[in-house]
């Protein structure tokens, strides 16, 4: 993972560096993961040029709704912020093999576990991926006193530990970013190697990490001036006043503990498809089943491990049956285990303003929106209920 480092002067890229970066970090033996354009979406996927970075394109994001179209601007690289995928797809992947056994004499013998951890670069993370990272660092962390760590074994910590990151700072917010509420963007303040700021022809360039730096100084780099540097941050200044939503954080933990039984809950049930879109795209989820599977012919057992949804109607299983057999109690869990229950299980938010939720549900619901509407219609008190959570 990035380690924290003396922060030096700022330098100044030009765009043309981007082939020499992604080069670079191929002969360090990085898989280079980038946005591309896949079925008319942004998509990290692998590279192998700067030329397959995603280029002259701007999205258009509401509730339900994602368009990507050429900018006006194609000089600029990075218009567009997130699309429905983020790191997480490569460092706890929606499939992965835990364990293979062939049976022996009565017993299972092992003959193999998961594939062994690649080595990732990620170039173009946006500050609320990057947040997101630090999050489920959190949720896979193995600190002593910390409560309920899932547990992603040796692939997870070691891809996080080789991972290189060069985040790209947002200078346009898409229609659903809210990140400047969760104070996670639209600068990178941590958790990087390297952090770029576009401007026309180049990258005003902050290093992150002592591995960061050495990576810039195989790079065509110079000190980047004074007036780049003021551009930089007007554009940050200006990104932080434009973003398409808004959530007020003030009290809003205590707001949601009080709110088990709030009317809303049915409102907002109405329209939920209970189809588990947000917790696909959610870049902080980490729901997972496992799954075991043999052949007919005595050959190996294999457990694979996929991701899961707590929407599902089987999620929350028991010998009693599903705990939250409703719509209304599924959606309530996942809202408010974004927004106030993550604190009490990892310390932070669940929720890094990406608007991903927003964007891909295909009814347009609004975490934002919902929020709100609870805290607006809540009494002050209600009566001792706030420990009490029902079982819908």
């Amino acid at each position: 993972m990035p380690t924290s480092a003396s922060r030096s002067a700022p330098s100044f890229l030009p765009q043309t560096a981007l082939n020499e970066l992604v080069a670079l970090l191929r002969s360090q033996g990085y898989t280079v993961i980038a946005p591309t354009v896949e079925a008319g979406v942004i998509t990290y996927a692998p590279i192998t040029t700067g030329q397959q970075i995603a280029r002259g394109l701007i999205d258009y994001q509401d509730g339900g709704s994602y368009r990507l179209s050429a900018t006006e601007e194609p000089e600029l690289q990075f218009q567009y912020v997130v699309g429905a995928n983020g790191p997480k797809r490569f460092l706890f992947p929606p499939t992965q093999r835990l364990y293979e056994f062939r049976a022996e004499k009565g017993g299972f013998v092992q003959e193999g576990g998961p594939p062994p951890a690649p080595k990732l670069a990620f170039l173009g993370v946006r500050p609320c991926d990057l947040a997101a990272m630090r999050v489920q660092d959190r949720v896979f962390s193995e600190e002593e006193g910390r409560t309920a760590g899932c547990l992603a074994g040796a692939f997870y910590t070691e891809a996080r530990r080789q991972a290189m990151v060069i985040a790209v700072n947002c200078t346009r917010p898409s229609g659903t970013c809210f990140c400047a509420s969760m104070g996670t963007g639209p600068e990178a303040s941590e958790g990087f190697d390297l952090a770029l700021t576009e401007q026309r022809g180049g990258f005003v360039v902050t290093v992150g990490s002592e591995k960061g730096g050495k990576l810039l100084e195989g790079l065509p780099g110079r000190k980047a001036s004074a007036a780049e540097q003021e551009l930089a941050e007007l554009k940050l200044a200006r990104a932080r006043e434009h973003m398409g939503r808004h959530l007020d954080r003030s009290g809003l933990k205590e707001v949601l503990d009080r709110a088990v039984d709030h009317p809303r809950w049915d409102e907002v049930a109405q329209r939920c498809l209970s189809c588990g879109n947000c917790t696909m795209v959610c870049p902080t989820c980490f729901c997972s089943t496992v799954s075991d599977s043999s052949t007919l012919d005595q050959g190996p057992v294999t457990r694979t491990r996929y991701w899961e949804s707590c929407f599902t109607h089987q999620f929350s299983y028991t010998t009693a049956g599903p705990v939250r057999n409703t719509i209304r109690g599924r959606y309530r869990h996942w809202l408010r285990h974004k927004l106030c229950t993550w604190f009490d299980q990892f310390g932070c938010s669940g929720c890094v303003g990406c608007g991903r939720c927003i964007t891909w549900c295909p009814v347009g619901i609004d975490l934002t929106v919902e929020a709100q509407q609870i805290r607006q219609s809540q009494p002050p008190e209600d009566g001792g209920n706030s420990t009490r959570e029902k079982q819908a």
